[in-house]
């Protein structure tokens, strides 16, 4: 399972002194461009394509506090199945080991002329990747 690392900056925090919901969704987002770069498939060449992602529904489980100058493991796992959607499960995990949120989501890919999702999402990132298997395309 592919993972970044990102460290806890002071002003992503809450007034809790806690980290701030909505950024646990862009550290959700950054991991994703992450792991969708390690496979050979940086944004650029993707919307040079004529392509593009799409969160189509997204679920955050908080688990455990992250604040201040806690460093995490962001995890990026796809899930294909058949049709124009896909699942991505990632974990925000301490150091330690302990989960901190669990974020689930539905995704696709839109076709950036046509407006409609791709029929076939899995097959049109394998023929761009450098090395699918990052994103369980292997």
């Amino acid at each position: 399972m592919f993972t970044v690392r990102i460290a806890v900056r002071g002003y992503e925090l809450d007034t809790q002194g806690h980290l701030n919901q909505a950024v646990y969704l862009q550290y959700a987002e950054h991991a994703r461009w992450e792991c969708l770069r390690a496979a050979g498939i940086p944004g650029d060449k993707m919307l040079s394509t004529g392509i593009g992602p799409v969160q189509l529904e997204c679920t955050i489980r908080f688990q455990r506090e992250l604040r201040g100058g806690d460093e995490t493991d962001v995890s990026c796992e796809f899930i294909w199945g058949t049709g124009k959607t896909f699942r991505i499960r990632q974990e925000v995990r301490k150091l330690d080991g302990t989960l901190a949120a669990e974020i689930t989501g539905i995704a696709g890919l839109l076709d950036l002329r046509e407006r409609r999702l791709v029929a076939d999402p899995g097959g049109r990132l394998r023929s761009l990747a450098g090395d699918p298997a990052v994103l369980s395309l292997g």
